[in-house]
């Protein structure tokens, strides 16, 4: 008996690839604890484009203090690329994975928004870590390097701040902000029915 032959794929019968599959677009790498810097060091090495903000903080001890650069997002480091790039991300050594739904296929951060907090926070803007939120009094940035976020305001020491979250991995940062720069978002139905 002849043993059946498997038609092999040409250009006309490939199967049809998801966009984000070639197109570049924003991850977040999830690494090991204390391990983002290294991370970005090794990703800088093989040319692949990312993003790593950092904070300035003083840690005391009884002799002495330090100043520190730390992650606003600790333990995640971000990466554009093409999904067919991934493993350039995922051989890095303390890179456990890309941060995705399921932990299937990893889910692409929204790039206005990844594009806005690096240009507002490469300009030299004052941003900490903050617990993430889901309530709150809803605002848009609508001046400055952080024009078009939303996110929820926050009174501290009679300032205003803004707590900016990516949802995908549950953090918050939070940024002082003019009231005069700020502007209300209506509040949805889905929101209204959370609240009471």
């Amino acid at each position: 008996m002849a043993a059946a032959t498997v038609p092999q794929p040409t250009a006309d019968r490939l199967p049809e690839l998801p966009v984000a599959y070639h197109e570049p677009r924003w991850y977040a790498a999830y690494t090991c604890a204390n391990h983002e810097k290294r991370v970005a060091a090794q990703l800088a090495e093989r040319g692949v484009e990312h993003f790593l903000p950092l904070y300035d903080a003083v840690h005391r001890w009884r002799d002495r203090r330090v100043h520190l650069r730390l992650p606003l997002f600790p333990g995640y480091v971000f990466v554009r690329l093409a999904l067919r790039d991934r493993l350039r991300v995922l051989q890095v050594p303390s890179v456990v994975r890309l941060v995705g739904f399921g932990g299937a296929v990893p889910a692409a951060l929204p790039e206005r928004e990844i594009e806005t907090l690096r240009n507002g926070l490469g300009g030299g803007l004052c941003a900490r870590p903050h617990p993430f939120l889901t309530l709150g009094r809803r605002v848009r940035v609508v001046n400055g390097p952080l024009a078009g976020l939303e996110g929820i305001l926050r009174r501290r020491k009679g300032n205003f701040r803004v707590v900016l979250s990516v949802d995908l991995i549950q953090q918050s940062i939070a940024v002082e902000a003019d009231a005069a720069d700020l502007v209300p978002v209506p509040m949805k139905r889905s929101d209204e029915s959370r609240l009471g």
